[in-house]
């Protein structure tokens, strides 16, 4: 059952893409790409941070990332993420690893994205309820689809984990809001 669940998940996913692309590939208006232009001035920089903190509970995340603008409508980049979670009296958890970014602009309000993150989690439970102290090391797998509002170096939006799994999944859900920004 699931091997045919995640023969549906690739089709789906490989459709997605199709669609994305299609629209590129046949669009009638015409770009000028700029060969001249060397390979920084192309490339942009953005991320995020995150910093919750509450009565016994911390949760630090950093995630830069960069992009090369292919061109008006494509760009393509590289993302690391690094967090620390902890909720005091029990659990301790790094969280570490990279991710592969593509954004597709049909029109320049419009960004599409797939996002693949592979990140690995190591968790130390602390020992509470008769239970002993043990540690939980995974490597979490994730392949957002998204779609979002840009205007400017800004873009508003929500995406979709297509291989989330609420048995495995280091999130608790397969859908999240994002805030991308890059200058």
């Amino acid at each position: 059952m699931k091997k045919k669940q995640f023969s549906i998940d690739c089709k789906c996913f490989f459709v997605i893409l199709t669609v994305l692309f299609s629209s590129y590939s046949i669009a009638q208006q015409n770009y000028v790409i700029d060969n001249s232009s060397h390979f920084w001035e192309k490339v942009q920089f953005g991320g995020g941070l995150g910093l919750g903190f509450g009565s016994g509970y911390t949760d630090i995340s950093v995630m830069p990332s960069a992009i090369y603008n292919v061109n008006e409508i494509v760009a393509v980049g590289l993302g690391l993420q690094f967090g620390y979670l902890n909720s005091k009296n029990y659990y301790e958890s790094y969280v570490y690893g990279g991710s592969l970014i593509t954004l597709v602009n049909p029109i320049p309000e419009i960004q599409l994205s797939a996002e693949l993150e592979q990140v690995r989690v190591n968790t130390d439970y602390d020992a509470n309820f008769n239970r002993p102290r043990y540690s939980d090391n995974f490597w979490n797998t994730a392949l957002y689809l998204g779609a979002g509002y840009r205007t400017g170096s800004v873009t508003i939006g929500a995406r979709y984990d297509v291989l989330y799994n609420p048995n495995k999944s280091l999130y608790g859900s397969g859908f999240m809001p994002f805030v991308r920004v890059y200058f």
